[in-house]
């Protein structure tokens, strides 16, 4: 399972890598949502990892940072979450609050699955932006990637 997340994380890393790049070369074509979206996936990469591992926090996910930062953030959360599944048990409970102040307990399996799933759900509508604004979007499938 172990080895199964890692491979989804560097995909993730790899494209994330590159829609900075198309981004940073398109970003005034692009709905102004596109960035702040992509930032929010980073954002929220970021807390969970967090959150695993005691770490500080970003104080919301909202934050829009640099684009001139992203790239290193989002190899800050990459590197973080092979530590994490180098160093943590998937079956592991983590205890948290949301930013209302609620309090959770998931496992480390479930958040990583959950930070991988709304990582495709934001990317989808980041491709999506990119058609519509009439630009030919990078092809993120997994499967082409795998090839």
């Amino acid at each position: 399972m172990k080895s199964l997340f890692k491979e989804i994380f560097e995909y993730h890393h790899h494209f994330n890598q590159k829609l900075i790049g198309e981004i940073k070369t398109h970003l005034s074509a692009l709905p102004e949502r596109t960035f702040p979206l992509f930032c929010h996936v980073l954002n929220a990469h970021q807390i969970w990892n967090a959150r695993i591992l005691g770490l500080e926090q970003f104080s919301s996910s909202v934050i829009v940072h640099p684009i001139e930062a992203c790239s290193s953030l989002d190899d800050d959360n990459y590197h973080n979450t092979l530590k994490i599944l180098d160093s943590e048990v998937l079956l592991k409970e983590i205890s948290y609050k949301t930013f209302k102040g609620d309090e959770f307990k998931n496992i480390v399996r479930d958040i990583l699955f959950h930070v991988n799933n709304h990582s495709t759900h934001h990317k989808g509508q980041i491709i999506s932006d990119f058609r519509q604004s009439g630009i030919a979007p990078l092809v993120t499938d997994y499967i082409f990637y795998k090839r």
